[in-house]
């Protein structure tokens, strides 16, 4: 396929912050006509009405019902939802379907990285992972976004079968992570000047992170201790991973420059990186120091761009053999 293939999209779950930035990137897509935006809460308002920033972008209105005559379904609701969504609605086989909620991610007690529910077969949609899988699917469940930032951290180590030793991760995550429906975590009154952590130890994104490193590598994976906080800010994600390694620095390095070669939105940084970098991206810096024997790997993403919905749209493109990158050419803003 070329750049004269046009794609009909619909997006299911258009409200929130995710949908929000699915819209986004499909209004400037060169390959994509959106056909329609679903919502449930919104129906028959305009879209630029709830995502304001589209306003003179857009004239589409939200709608209640689906049209079934489209190439491919973006799925932005709760964790749940999709398979449900799926069980209650008579997708057409032909139609493309990439999941951004967890229903999907993962089969307990297997290393496959796919998964079959609801009539259809997943693949776990981390491209720089297994490419050529997603580029033979038919349907992609999109990682969770620190799920996404640690495993761009690890996946070179495990590549290798060198993830032999326990790791260490502490991350940090703006406010759109914890979706758009007010709680008492998300209040600016309360976040605003503030940061504390959450599932200490026990967040949801280990299950699919340890299935996929376990998948590259044939001892099994240690165990991987992670630590998330929530952070004064609205977008992106900071993890800083640390394991015991036999590599200098430089090996290190050289390790993950080939590794992330073929892959365009990774990028290992010869210096500290900020997160100011990626906000509004869909890259994903790296940055590897050794420390001792500790081997200490800095990863930030936007989390709802390469963390969700520009993921996804990485993903559309391969599904439909686009350039990788269509769409997908955000600068971030430095200031």
């Amino acid at each position: 396929m070329g750049s004269e293939v046009k794609i009909k999209a619909g997006i299911v779950g258009g409200a929130g912050y995710t949908g929000g930035e699915m819209l986004r990137l499909l209004l400037h897509h060169p390959n994509v006509d959106i056909a329609f935006v679903q919502s449930n809460s919104q129906a028959g308002k305009p879209v630029y009405e709830v995502h304001r920033d589209l306003q003179g972008d857009t004239e589409m209105d939200f709608s209640g019902e689906l049209q079934p005559e489209v190439d491919v379904l973006f799925l932005c609701v709760g964790h749940g939802d999709a398979k449900h969504f799926l069980e209650a609605n008579a997708i057409p086989e032909q139609v493309k379907v990439i999941d951004l909620s967890q229903d999907f991610r993962w089969n307990e007690g297997t290393k496959e990285n796919a998964v079959t529910a609801a009539g259809r077969t997943f693949i776990y949609g981390l491209p720089e992972l297994q490419r050529e899988a997603i580029r033979e699917a038919q349907n992609v469940a999109n990682p969770g976004c620190f799920a996404t930032a640690i495993q761009l951290a690890l996946l070179p180590l495990a590549a290798e079968g060198m993830l032999t030793e326990e790791v260490h991760v502490s991350g940090i995550t703006g406010s759109t992570g914890a979706g758009q429906s007010l709680s008492p975590t998300s209040h600016y009154s309360w976040r605003s000047s503030n940061i504390s952590n959450y599932k200490v130890l026990n967040h949801q994104h280990l299950r699919e992170l340890g299935r996929t490193l376990q998948s590259l590598q044939e001892t099994e994976v240690p165990a991987i201790h992670f630590v998330p906080y929530r952070g004064p800010f609205t977008r992106g994600i900071l993890c800083t991973s640390y394991t015991r390694c036999s590599l200098s620095q430089s090996e290190a390095v050289e390790l993950y420059k080939t590794y992330y070669a073929p892959h365009p939105f990774v990028t290992v940084s010869a210096t500290t990186p900020d997160l100011k970098q990626v906000v509004n991206t869909n890259k994903c810096l790296l940055y590897i120091e050794k420390q001792g024997d500790q081997l200490v790997i800095t990863s930030m993403i936007d989390n709802l761009v390469k963390g969700a919905s520009g993921q996804a749209v990485q993903n559309m493109n391969l599904l439909f053999g686009l350039d990788e990158r269509a769409g997908l050419n955000l600068k971030a803003s430095a200031f």
